[in-house]
C-alpha cells in the first residue's frame, strides 16, 4: 500500500472549496506510488477547466522548500504546452496547500498507460519530449533564479557516499566503484562546465503515458517531478536512455540509442564539451542507481516505505559501457 495518510471526502471537501472547485463524489487510494499519498477525486460536476477527475498528492518525504520549484516548472512546462499535469492554482493564485499537516497538491488527471515496451515511436518522442523540457527551461540554471534546486544525486554526492557501501561489496567490484569514480572527476575537471536546464530527474518509462489516437500512438503524459533539480543537460538524457534503450543483460538497444539520441539532438544538438562527455555521463548515472539501490538494500533499509530495486540491473549496466566504450 502506498497510501500512508488516509483522506477522507469531507477531508478532501475543504480543499476543493480553497480552490472553488465541485464537491468531490469519490475518493479513491492510488497503490502505484513510492514515497508519497496520492488520491483520484471524481468530481460531482466538471472543474471549469474541464476536468472530471484530480490527482490529489500528499507529500510524505522530502522538504516542502523543494515544492516551489517543481510547481514553478510544471507551471512553465504546461504554459509551453508540453504534456505535464500543470497544478492547479486557487482563486489567489497558489498551488501548494496542506491537508492533513501535509504539503498538498492538485493536478489533472492525464490520459495514458505506462509503456510495456519501448517501442521506436515511444523513444522518439520520449527524447524529443525531453529536449523540449530543457530548451524550455535553461533559464532555470541562472543564478538569480528564484527557487534553486541542484542536482542532490551528481558527481559530488557519488564521492561523499560510495564509501558507505564498499563494505558489501566484492574486492572486484569495489574496485570498479572507486576506479570509476576516480575517472569521473578527472575527465568532467578537464572537459569543463556542460550546458544545464531544469532537469525531470527520473524519466523512467513508468513515468510516461501513451494513448492510441487516430493520428498514432502518442506521448500523454509525463509524470513525477518530485526528483527535478537544475543540472547537466546529459545527466538527464543519460538517464533516459539507460532505462529505455537497455536490455535485460545491460547490453544497448542500438536501434532504440540511436532512435533517442537522433530525436534529442534534433532539439538540443550537443555542443563540443557534450560530446566528448557522453558515454561517461551513461557511465555515472549507471553508478548513480547502482549506489542509491545498494544504498536502500544495505545501508538505510528503514528509511524507504517502498520494495528495494534490484542494484545487478544498474551493475550489469555500468560493466556493459565500461566493456562498450572502454577507457
Amino acid at each position: 500500500m502506498a497510501v500512508f495518510t488516509p483522506v477522507s471526502l469531507d477531508e478532501i471537501g475543504t480543499l476543493l472549496d480553497d480552490f472553488a472547485l465541485p464537491k468531490a463524489s469519490a475518493i479513491e487510494e492510488v497503490a502505484a506510488g513510492t514515497e508519497n499519498s496520492t488520491f483520484f477525486v471524481t468530481l460531482e460536476s466538471p472543474a471549469p477547466n474541464g476536468e472530471e477527475t484530480l490527482v490529489l498528492t500528499l507529500f510524505e518525504q522530502g522538504e516542502a522548500e523543494d515544492l516551489p520549484f517543481v510547481i514553478a516548472l510544471l507551471d512553465r512546462l504546461d504554459a509551453q504546452g508540453l504534456p505535464v499535469p500543470g497544478p492547479l492554482h486557487d482563486p489567489q493564485g497558489e498551488a501548494l496547500h496542506t491537508l492533513k499537516g501535509r504539503p498538498a497538491l492538485l493536478f489533472p488527471r492525464l490520459p495514458g498507460e505506462h509503456p510495456n515496451t519501448p517501442a521506436l515511436d515511444f523513444c522518439q518522442q520520449a527524447a524529443d519530449y525531453l529536449a523540449r523540457q530543457h530548451q524550455a527551461t535553461a533559464d532555470f540554471a541562472d543564478k538569480d533564479f528564484p527557487y534553486p534546486r541542484p542536482n542532490a544525486r551528481d558527481l559530488n554526492w557519488l564521492e561523499q557516499t560510495h564509501e558507505q557501501v564498499l563494505p558489501f561489496l566484492s574486492m572486484g567490484l569495489k574496485d570498479m566503484m572507486q576506479g570509476e569514480i576516480t575517472r569521473y572527476r578527472e575527465v568532467f575537471d578537464r572537459i569543463g562546465p556542460l550546458p544545464q536546464a531544469a532537469l525531470h530527474g527520473d524519466l523512467f518509462r513508468d513515468n510516461t503515458l501513451f494513448r492510441s489516437l487516430p493520428s498514432g500512438r502518442r506521448l500523454t503524459g509525463v509524470i513525477d517531478f518530485y526528483n527535478g533539480c537544475v543540472g547537466e543537460r546529459l545527466f538527464d538524457l543519460a538517464i533516459l536512455i539507460n532505462d529505455w534503450c537497455v536490455e535485460d543483460d545491460g547490453q544497448l538497444d542500438q536501434k532504440r540509442y540511436d532512435t533517442m539520441l537522433a530525436a534529442y539532438q534534433a532539439i538540443c544538438p550537443f555542443s563540443p564539451a557534450e560530446r566528448e562527455a557522453w558515454p561517461w555521463m551513461l557511465r555515472m548515472t549507471a553508478l548513480r542507481y547502482w549506489l542509491s539501490r545498494l544504498l536502500v538494500v544495505h545501508v538505510e533499509p528503514q528509511a524507504h516505505q517502498r520494495i528495494a530495486k534490484d542494484p545487478e540491473v544498474y551493475r550489469r549496466i555500468l560493466h556493459h559501457h565500461i566493456r562498450h566504450f572502454g577507457y
